[in-house]
């Protein structure tokens, strides 16, 4: 019941963020004006809009002008839906598991609009340092850099302060190192190596997570991307300085390291410390 609850909200929370893709990289409200379509400008009646259903109904087009629906809505609904189940089924309601589905919805957001407009937006890059930094009190993250810091220090503060520390510091340092190696490779190469909204966006996954698993996330993604890039190269006869959307790879890398991350770190610590 738990699962099937949450997703039915991932559904209707799917169909906002819709919204979210389609308007921000163009700058535009996400509150109003009401849903139109994009070649007829009909407002879309409510019961053209519930999620999936509607689309399946109108057999992805729209009911005044026959014109084509983008397959994206309903596979973001799904997409959206499917994680919110398989996040309530992993860790039942609670807050860490509120957190998780917020961010996977923001993960799916950066994801489409890095695909189809190269644009990460800072209402959720910015937006999720702050939200991940506000969290972090209530929902400690795991031993990371801070603890270093404070070992050094001599200190041994309380377990929130710990974690505001770890998702602070994470934000700041995980952004300003990767926006330090993209200026470099800038001047070295002369082409953008990386966005600066990939790295609010990294800034944001460590204030979210934590250094360790904002780096799992990195190496993930990164080798997902170099990855792509071969293919895109080799396939697709592109040029090697063909941009890719770095800022999809690592949406794609986040959503699974928030159920296995731990388990990945701690066998890897296993494995080189013996």
């Amino acid at each position: 019941m738990t699962a099937a609850i949450s997703f039915l909200c991932g559904l209707l929370t799917g169909s906002f963020l819709n919204v979210c893709i389609r308007r921000w990289p163009a700058g535009e409200s996400v509150i109003s004006p009401r849903s139109r379509c994009p070649r007829c400008g009909q407002t879309i009646a409510w019961f053209d809009n519930v999620p999936l259903l509607s689309y399946l109904l109108l057999r992805g087009r729209c009911r005044r002008c026959a014109a084509r629906i983008s397959p994206r809505y309903p596979l973001v609904e799904f997409t959206n839906a499917a994680l919110y189940a398989l996040i309530a089924a992993h860790g039942g309601w609670s807050l860490e598991s509120a957190k998780m589905m917020l961010f996977a919805s923001m993960m799916i957001v950066l994801f489409c609009t890095d695909l189809a407009e190269r644009i990460l937006p800072d209402e959720i890059t910015v937006g999720g340092i702050v939200l991940g930094i506000a969290l972090s009190p209530f929902l400690p993250l795991d031993a990371g850099l801070a603890d270093i810091v404070f070992l050094l220090m001599s200190k041994d503060p309380a377990p929130w302060m710990r974690s505001l520390a770890e998702s602070a510091l994470g934000a700041v340092i995980f952004g300003g190192v990767l926006f330090l190696i993209g200026e470099i490779y800038f001047r070295l190469r002369g082409i953008d190596g990386l966005g600066l909204g990939d790295v609010k966006m990294a800034a944001m996954i460590a204030a979210f997570w934590g250094v360790p698993q904002a780096l799992l996330v990195l190496f993930a993604g990164s080798l997902a991307a170099a990855s792509a890039g071969v293919a895109v190269v080799l396939i697709a006869g592109k040029d090697w300085k063909y941009a890719l959307p770095f800022g999809s790879y690592l949406a794609a890398a986040a959503v699974p390291a928030m159920f296995r991350s731990r388990e990945i770190l701690a066998w890897y610590w296993h494995w080189t410390t013996g």
